[in-house]
């Protein structure tokens, strides 16, 4: 057929809405969005026909393409999925899972009022600070707290009230970059923050700070390498010798701290990361830290520390542009809540706990994955193997710790791995896994309890459809 005629055989809008199939689609779908679909599928219909890709008219494709074309454009974006890449607080697929308990009190707080800014002891206008400020108090030893948007609104909103148009005084070590190009040199900068450079990358000594400091100086900022670590011949000083040097000149410390811990992990083999409560009882004036990190929680930015810098920065504009909504004050004190007992932090918080799972545990896990898979699949199809890997933290914290774990390694016959992988993306829910040695892995740490057998199901569908 000639590509004036498929042009013209192509069926109009009007035509397809009054067919069976536009009438079963506008009982399910909005209108707007069967009008999108059927238009984009008559588009690309006419597309391929230009492009000489089409000989025939094929209707019945053309209506499954619409059909396939309205569900995405009605299916939501943001969706659930399945991480079996073995980073626990993996950036791109949210970060911190947050527990069953936290969810509960936000669909509270957020399914009806609240008291979000009301004080019910006075009958008067409240301040939604007030909701979390003493618990983190509490479990931190801070006088004072805020609570932000994130992290780099912690950090940005406390140099500008602190520091616009005086000195900050940082290692040349500690000028980081993290995730999404947060650079702290140009983050200071935005805030009205003079930054003044000390020491080397590798080597910087107490005196490097002590002979920067002037009668501009307003901070001694300390940033925590979260994504990062030097190792060999380097030197930093201490918490409490910026402390010590900071009150001998009247220069309250800030620390940015990153990913925020609130468990002292020495008891789990892990020695590297300061706690919040160590900052804090070093005598750091201001620290800042995340809450979707390792502490298990929703994205916020906490501010912590003395009452008197703590004060100054809740007053200054910004913190309107930064605060954060009723949903994530809820989740920030149900999850500080948890904290309470550490104990019960550490068996309820997915993200704390999914660190702490022992490879022995872990191992027990994938090898449930794998009889699953077993008894659905065929040897003739694909080879399943428990292997030994390593797990990572991410999230920018722990950078350089290994965990050992566990995997389901496959390998396809009748695929390759790469398809295999992007086959399980398109499942529901889609399932994110890695490829590692020719086989794709699912590492068995960080897939949830409910997920395993949509895990289960998801490799199967895409081994055999």
């Amino acid at each position: 057929m000639e590509q004036k005629k498929l042009l013209a055989a192509l069926p109009s809008v009007d035509e397809i809405l009054k067919s069976p199939d536009g009438e079963r689609w506008l009982s399910r779908y909005p209108r707007r969005m069967v009008l999108q679909g059927i238009r984009d599928a008559v588009q690309s219909e006419r597309d391929a026909i230009f492009a000489q890709e089409r000989r025939v008219l094929d209707t019945a494709a053309l209506l499954a393409a619409m059909d396939k074309r309205i569900a995405e454009l009605c299916t939501y974006s943001l969706k659930s999925a399945i991480n079996a890449t073995g980073v626990v607080i993996h950036t791109n697929l949210g970060r911190s899972v947050l527990p069953d308990s936290v969810m509960q009190h936000v669909v509270d707080v957020a399914s009806g009022y609240s008291n979000l800014e009301y004080d019910l002891e006075k009958g008067m206008r409240g301040k939604r600070y007030s909701h979390v400020q003493r618990i983190i108090n509490d479990i931190t030893g801070a006088e004072a707290s805020l609570i932000v948007n994130n992290n780099a609104a912690a950090v940005f909103v406390s140099l500008t009230a602190l520091a616009k148009g005086k000195e900050v005084i940082v290692s040349r070590g500690e000028l980081v970059e993290i995730g999404g190009s947060f650079r702290i040199p140009d983050v200071m900068s935005a805030s009205g923050a003079i930054l003044r450079e000390v020491g080397t990358t590798n080597k910087t000594h107490l005196r490097d700070y002590e002979q920067a400091i002037n009668e501009n100086t307003a901070l001694l900022l300390k940033v925590h390498q979260s994504n990062f670590r030097m190792v060999g011949f380097t030197e930093t000083p201490s918490v409490e010798d910026l402390v010590a040097l900071g009150r001998r000149h009247n220069i309250p410390v800030m620390f940015d701290l990153g990913s925020g811990c609130l468990i002292d992990m020495k008891p789990y083999g892990i020695h590297i990361e300061l706690t919040v409560q160590e900052v804090v009882t070093a005598g750091a004036g201001i620290v800042t830290f995340s809450g979707d990190k390792l502490l298990g929680g929703p994205q916020g930015g906490v501010i912590a520390g003395n009452k008197e810098p703590i004060d100054i920065i809740a007053k200054n504009q910004l913190m309107r542009a930064v605060r954060v909504d009723k949903m994530t004050l809820a989740a920030f004190e149900a999850t500080l809540h948890l904290y309470l007992e550490e104990e019960r932090a550490r068996m309820e918080i997915p993200t704390l706990r999914m660190l702490f799972m022992k490879p022995e545990a872990i191992k027990k896990r994938a090898q449930r994955i794998a009889s699953r898979l077993r008894k659905s699949l065929s040897a003739d199809d694909v080879t399943i193997r428990i292997v030994k890997d390593a797990s990572q933290s991410g999230g920018g914290a722990l950078s350089e710790i290994l965990f050992d774990t566990f995997a389901v390694a496959i390998v396809p016959k009748k695929m390759t791995v790469n398809t295999l992988e992007a086959k399980l993306r398109k499942q529901k829910p889609p399932v994110i896994a890695r490829i590692k040695d020719g086989a794709l892995l699912l590492d068995a740490r960080t897939v949830l309890d409910k997920d395993l057998p949509l895990l289960a199901s998801g490799v199967i569908n895409a081994l055999t459809a």
